[in-house]
């Protein structure tokens, strides 16, 4: 593997252990032990803890560092 190989390599994996780091924190704590404070607000009908333990952990990125996107 190249250089450049494993530079991606580096960087995809050093960005997938933050986003799971962010995503367990996100889901943990706002769907277990901020739920009941979260749960008093309402987002579109629905309890705001339910909203970010389901939906507050999702992220899209596009990266172009190491020329691996799509056009």
């Amino acid at each position: 593997m190249d250089d450049q190989g494993k530079a991606y390599w580096s960087a995809t994996l050093g960005l997938l252990g933050k986003i799971l780091a962010i995503w367990f924190l996100i889901s943990f704590g706002a769907g277990i032990i901020f739920a009941d404070a979260l749960n008093s607000i309402k987002l579109g009908g629905y309890p705001l803890g339910f909203f970010f333990a389901h939906q507050g952990s999702i992220y899209i990125f596009i990266d172009r560092k190491f020329d691996v996107h799509e056009d």
